[in-house]
């Protein structure tokens, strides 16, 4: 792994009570996740590969570039903060992904985005 490649990711999960429909099988949550430049580089987000699960097991996969309409670049030390949004048919579910990157080379690389739940007791700590 280059040096380049030192990122932290940290995610946290909410539901969204007000935009979900349980009696329609809606069930809203947020997501705000940190990513955070370890390295000595400047690195530039250029897309996002996501895998969502519902509680049932159904799998739904989202690419795209960049996230929130951004391809953010993150200075050695600083970090890129945004929040999402994810609608899944059963109370709980999980996600997990990576994001590609490209260092100041123009190599690309990916990040793992760890699994996190999407659960009703989900509380921002």
């Amino acid at each position: 792994m280059s040096e380049s490649a030192r990122m932290s990711i940290q995610v946290q999960s909410l539901y969204i009570a007000s935009q979900s429909s349980p009696e329609e099988e809606r069930y809203v949550f947020a997501y705000t996740i940190t990513i955070r430049n370890l390295g000595r580089t400047a690195v530039q987000l250029l897309g996002r590969y996501w895998l969502i699960t519902n509680g049932n097991g159904r799998e739904t996969e989202v690419q795209g570039e960049g996230v929130v309409g951004e391809q953010p670049f993150i200075a050695p030390g600083s970090e890129f903060q945004y929040t999402s949004g994810a609608i899944i048919e059963t109370p709980m579910g999980t996600m997990q992904g990576h994001y590609v990157m490209q260092d100041e080379e123009g190599e690309t690389f990916n990040i793992d985005i760890p699994v996190f739940r999407l659960a009703l007791e989900t509380h921002i700590h």
